[in-house]
């Protein structure tokens, strides 16, 4: 196994101003997978589904080369569920419903086969969870990405603070960026986050794209690739972060130009899924309509200065 993928696999009910999806395969770790398997055919997700959650998307991703021994399925509960509005800016979202049902039982045990992974992404979870995954690789991986949400930052500091100490890579939007430390300015968040242990942290800012800080105090603004529709924004900062671990795990290196190039795959990926509910722009892209669209990204977005 080259890339382990920890996180939830889930169905939601999404509204937003192009319509309403009922109860559509949804989770950080399906998106994040999908997402990577688009690079490298081995991957591994660590997850729970329950007695609901469909069959045919466990054969799809068989289909792309997606490992699904780390997967538990309950016997009796249904899989996690959450419900969500969008707004008209298509950013900003009302949770309808959660049910968290399997999520509670999340495995903390994962197959012999994942654990010498050089490659790990640990998806929004409880960051106890994160850790106790994390503490079964064996040899410890190269990279570790992670990212975490706002409840963890208010609920589970400590921890937290112990998994962003093991990450290589951390991803998280503006707003989480401002909560963990507690200042407006996001340069300055950047460095209190850096000294806590990850050498990049990405911050996303959704259609405004995102920004790379390193440890050694560079920073990269990459745009994101400008777009006439969005559907469905759900899932579009797991693609992103699957794009890239993907791409990393494809060249077997960690080096600012391949974590530069990594980041504009996964860009380009998430322009796709958010073009439709849930994941399927990601299953019905090919490889030629996701080159298409990462030159001419490059393109509209890199030029010569004039003096």
């Amino acid at each position: 196994m080259k890339l382990v993928v920890a996180g939830t696999m889930a169905l939601d009910t999404i509204e937003t101003p192009y319509g309403r999806a009922e109860r559509i395969v949804g989770g950080a770790a399906t998106y994040i997978a999908l997402a990577a398997a688009s690079l490298t055919q081995t991957v591994g997700i660590v997850s729970i589904i329950g007695t609901d959650f469909p069959t045919e998307m466990l054969t799809e991703l068989e289909k792309r080369g997606i490992d699904l021994q780390g997967v538990v399925r309950h016997l009796s509960k249904p899989s996690f569920f959450w419900a969500g509005r969008y707004k008209a800016d298509m950013q900003s979202r009302d949770t309808l419903e959660t049910q968290l049902n399997v999520l509670t039982e999340f495995p903390d045990t994962i197959p012999p086969a994942y654990r010498f992974a050089p490659f790990l992404l640990l998806g929004n979870l409880d960051p106890v969870l994160q850790l106790r995954i994390y503490q079964q690789m064996n040899p410890r991986p190269q990279i570790v990405m992670l990212d975490t949400m706002n409840y963890w930052i208010q609920n589970r500091r400590d921890a937290l603070e112990e998994a962003l100490s093991i990450a290589t890579i951390v991803s998280i939007n503006d707003e989480e960026a401002r909560e963990l430390v507690g200042h407006y300015s996001l340069r300055r968040c950047a460095r209190v986050i850096l000294d806590k242990g990850p050498h990049y942290l990405l911050i996303k800012k959704g259609e405004n794209g995102s920004l790379l800080f390193t440890k050694e105090g560079e920073i990269f603004f990459f745009p994101a690739y400008p777009l006439e529709d969005i559907f469905d924004p759900t899932g579009a900062g797991d693609t992103f972060a699957g794009g890239i671990m993907g791409y990393l795990a494809q060249v077997g290196r960690l080096t600012l130009q391949t974590l530069q190039e990594a980041i504009i795959h996964g860009t380009v990926l998430a322009s796709l899924c958010v073009e439709r509910f849930g994941p399927t722009a990601l299953l019905e892209a090919t490889p030629a309509e996701i080159q298409a669209r990462k030159k001419a990204l490059i393109r509209m977005s890199h030029f010569m200065a004039l003096s």
